[in-house]
């Protein structure tokens, strides 16, 4: 199955590409996957549906797609193929990441509003070089067993990733929602580009939806924050943010929301959410959230680990330092997290105890809302808001995927959120997330048992994206 591209999209993807420069040029694109045929056998074989594994495992990939699967013995061979073994393995599906932001460098180069860093990384400049240079990302994604991610927010530019995901074997698959809608006049822009558009009024509203719908974009993203207010404030507000979710329904547009007060959750999801992008984190989420989340088949994304990311890098910890192995980590990204904040700029020790504090709180409300939102049926995608501070893109998906565990998860759940949940709250459940006949070849081949311990997601031998070799490149 071929994904239609219509005409409006395939030209804006192409001026998003001249323009940022986020699409490899022509000569670098790899030829589409022909038609040869792979075989992977040997393995044991966890397909992310649920369904026990199956030892000894044979997959026959046809091109971009997996034509068979099943145990040895059990599938028809094709006649002409290329084989490789992987006894003593597990192969598993490409892992998702559910919320992620190329817009962003995971240090505070990318986030002046959390520390303002300018005068050292001018803002424009770092936005520059993200556009430029979006497979330093995509690379560490791959090495981290990472074959799709959803951003959930950026510059127009990152829209184009989409068809770069789907065209070029060495970058990774992306949904992408654009420039987000915000309840609040958020500065953190471009002096000619915007990744934040004021819901203002009603008018600014449905252009907001329109551009991001030219733009080609997979879904419509707001940012529900509710400052303090008068009332009448806080109906006004509410009153755009469901006219936004009437304008993306028009469009078949699937609304995610960034809604982390439980107000605003239950809201969004009366609106018309399709995905929770960020768990509640004010409280404890009530019946009414579970029976409302469960009635509207809801997806929540958590997003647990993100404010640990913060605090590791306000107190200078360093790539060493992180929860989780940097290695897969473009050179760049590590010697920012390694070199020191200017001694004028650093955030003083009372703040960081403060903020401490706060992380910890944070913490035990999202995994005991996990568990609640867990128990109750609800699915549960695994994203980590990469791209922020202390969050980096490619291996911070392990971290959140351990705490998914210490919050009840089995291994297998875990994985499955990851995989198959994950693909759903992209909204490409339909092609990816599961190893079934017909689904695109996205697998990850591990050295450890994932079913034993989801720290064994880490062990990454072997990465397959659309039936070829994605990671190692040998």
């Amino acid at each position: 199955m071929n994904r239609s591209v219509p005409l409006g999209r395939r030209l804006a993807v192409t001026a998003a590409c001249v323009i940022a420069a986020a699409c490899a040029p022509a000569s670098d694109q790899p030829e589409p996957a022909e038609e040869t045929v792979r075989v992977y056998r040997g393995a044991t074989l966890v397909d992310g549906t649920g369904a026990s594994p199956i030892e000894d495992a044979v997959i026959v990939v046809r091109g971009d797609r997996i034509e068979a699967v099943g145990r040895a013995g059990e599938v028809e061979l094709p006649g002409e193929h290329t084989d490789q073994t992987f006894d003593g393995m597990w192969i598993v599906p490409g892992l998702i990441d559910a919320h992620v932001h190329f817009s962003q460098t995971g240090w505070f180069d990318g986030r002046p509003d959390a520390l303002d860093l300018r005068q050292y990384h001018p803002y424009e400049e770092v936005s520059a070089r993200l556009a430029a240079s979006p497979e330093l990302f995509s690379e560490a994604y791959l090495c981290s067993g990472v074959t799709s991610v959803f951003d959930v927010g950026g510059y127009p530019w990152t829209v184009a990733l989409e068809e770069r995901g789907d065209t070029d074997s060495r970058f990774v698959r992306v949904a992408a929602t654009g420039p987000l809608l915000s309840t609040i006049d958020f500065w953190l822009n471009l002096p000619d580009e915007n990744q934040f558009a004021f819901m203002a009024d009603s008018a600014a509203v449905r252009e907001a939806v329109r551009e991001n719908a030219d733009l080609g974009a997979s879904a419509i993203k707001i940012w529900y924050i509710v400052p303090p207010q008068a009332p009448e404030d806080t109906a006004r507000m509410q009153a755009l943010v469901h006219l936004a979710a009437a304008e993306a329904a028009a469009r078949d547009l699937p609304l995610v929301v960034h809604a982390t007060g439980l107000w605003e959750a239950k809201d969004a999801i009366r609106a018309g959410a399709r995905v929770l992008v960020h768990g509640v984190f004010d409280g404890e989420v009530d019946e009414e959230f579970l029976a409302l989340a469960r009635e509207a088949d809801v997806i929540y994304t958590p997003t647990i680990t993100v404010t640990e990311g913060y605090r590791n890098v306000f107190e200078q910890v360093g790539s060493v330092g992180l929860p989780y192995p940097a290695g897969c980590v473009d050179a760049g990204t590590r010697n920012l997290l390694d070199s020191a904040i200017p001694s004028e700029w650093a955030p003083p020790g009372d703040m960081l105890t403060r903020y401490g504090e706060f992380v910890k709180t944070n913490a035990s409300i999202g995994i005991e809302n996990l568990r609640l939102v867990h128990e109750a049926g609800i699915t549960v995608a695994l994203g980590t808001d990469a791209g922020n501070p202390g969050t980096l893109h490619g291996p911070s998906i392990h971290y959140e995927a351990e705490v998914f565990q210490e919050a009840g998860f089995t291994p297998l759940e875990v994985l499955i959120s990851a995989t198959r949940d994950a693909a759903r709250a992209m909204g490409r459940g339909s092609e990816l997330g599961t190893i079934e006949a017909g689904k695109l070849a996205d697998f990850v081949i591990l050295k450890a048992d994932p079913l034993a311990d989801a720290a064994n997601l880490r062990e990454v031998a072997r990465v397959v994206k659309g039936g070829r070799m994605a990671w190692p490149l040998e």
